[in-house]
């Protein structure tokens, strides 16, 4: 039995080869933040669902393909050859001067919806064209400029900064056949990078693109870790970058610290607008935070809103120390009383009781143990124990260290002790005197 893979289900299962985990089961990982070249694990690789299924008589295959570049660019080309291209290709393309050297991303009749999403002429003869399948001298070529991408970058920074430019070079992309390379770069102002060019050309023997990127496009291209934990959401699925405003923030309740609320590229988090339209559909039945309500002890204003338990505290004007809670259904009936010029009694009697005013019991439910048991107790240093031991001798009475004082004093030995330094006859052994000095 054959059991060998055809070739067209080699190109679906084909993952990249560096995500591979190591011989000691660790990952690898290709860190190309979402723009493998393999196309096993990019972010934009489409799947061609298509591919298993046959043309109806007489119809011909659609003569456009979808080829990525380096950094997440996709451009269609026309196949005017007609060349039998997969998904996986490397292919040689037209370029404004040489030719570029890409991947094939789609082909088929998906390639047709992709155009109308990205809203290119199906029909425009301008497109550019296929020329061939990339040979061996093109690959070489290729992989050539392509290792030569960190150098030249770290290069022209450095020129970038002896001409006190107020940018900064973020990446390089070489054309297919080393002729030219584009230069992406982020600033704040506006930039005269005429000098820049020179240097640059002069220096690399090259044709020089300069291509200005906003700060979202710079992360997508660098990657990273967000606060999250997690990797960044533009480097690895979100293909789109929608604005992202303080609006988000005030219908989730955040508080709008720009150190929190911006990601690593300065901007508001595009996370924000991920549950946006939750919080929108929920505020639609809500009181508004600026609600005020009349009643008989005075008015009442709106201090704190819980969306998800559906409660609203309230205080009154001359009482702010106290906080009410009310429902939201509560509320709403009295502002509809408010508006027929009616007034409640008071907040009290609206008030929502037995409020959880007791602790609460937090329990192992997920069998964790403690953060702290490898954690290995601060050894006491001899200060810290002698002043524990001091305070831990009981005092003693005064009166009997006195007496203790005077009992020593007058002890023979402590007499004998004074006289040590004075001259002193004593008997030796024969029984003669001796007169003994002690030595100073």
């Amino acid at each position: 039995m054959n059991l060998s893979v055809p070739s067209t289900l080699k190109i679906k299962i084909m993952g990249c080869s560096t995500c591979t985990t190591a011989s000691t089961g660790s990952p690898k990982g290709c860190q190309n933040n979402g723009s493998c070249s393999e196309d096993g694990c990019n972010k934009l690789t489409v799947f061609d669902w298509l591919s298993n299924m046959t043309l109806p008589a007489g119809e011909e295959l659609f003569d456009c393909v979808e080829v990525r570049f380096k950094n997440s660019r996709k451009e269609f080309f026309r196949n005017t050859e007609k060349l039998p291209l997969a998904i996986g290709d490397l292919v040689a393309t037209e370029a404004d001067s040489g030719h570029d050297v890409g991947m094939v991303t789609l082909t088929g009749s998906l390639v047709k919806v992709q155009m109308k999403k990205k809203k290119a002429d199906v029909s425009d003869p301008n497109l550019p064209k296929i020329y061939r399948k990339a040979n061996t001298r093109d690959l070489e070529v290729w992989t050539r400029c392509r290792e030569r991408e960190a150098e030249i970058q770290k290069r022209s920074r450095e020129i970038a900064i002896s001409l006190n430019l107020q940018m900064k070079l973020s990446d390089v992309e070489f054309q297919g056949d080393g002729s030219k390379a584009t230069f992406y770069y982020t600033a704040e102002e506006r930039v005269d990078f005429r000098q820049l060019i020179k240097d640059m050309a002069k220096a690399f023997g090259i044709r020089i693109e300069m291509r200005q990127i906003g700060y979202r496009q710079e992360a997508q291209r660098l990657g990273g870790i967000g606060s999250c934990g997690r990797e960044l959401c533009c480097s690895t699925w979100l293909t789109d970058f929608r604005s992202v405003g303080t609006a988000a923030a005030r219908y989730q309740q955040l508080s709008l610290n720009p150190q929190k609320l911006a990601g690593q590229c300065g901007k508001l988090k595009c996370c924000l607008n991920y549950e946006l339209d939750v919080y929108v559909d929920a505020l639609k039945d809500f009181p508004k935070s600026d609600t005020k309500i009349m009643t008989e002890k005075g008015i009442a204003y709106c201090q704190k809103v819980d969306i998800f338990k559906e409660k609203l505290w309230f205080i009154y004007k001359n009482d702010p120390i106290n906080w009410h809670v009310l429902t939201k259904d509560q509320v709403n009936e009295i502002i509809e009383l408010n508006k027929k010029d009616q007034k409640i009694p008071s907040l009290e009697s609206y008030a929502v009781e037995n409020l959880s005013d007791e602790t609460p019991i937090y329990e192992d439910a997920v069998g964790q143990d403690s953060l702290t048991r490898f954690d290995r107790p601060k050894q006491r240093t001899n200060k810290t124990a002698k002043k524990k031991n001091n305070k831990n001798t009981p005092k003693r009475n005064p009166n009997h260290q006195s007496d203790q004082k005077n009992a020593v004093k007058n002890s023979p030995k402590s007499k004998n002790n004074r006289n040590r330094g004075k001259n002193t006859k004593g008997p030796n052994r024969n029984g003669n005197t001796k007169t003994v000095q002690k030595p100073s």
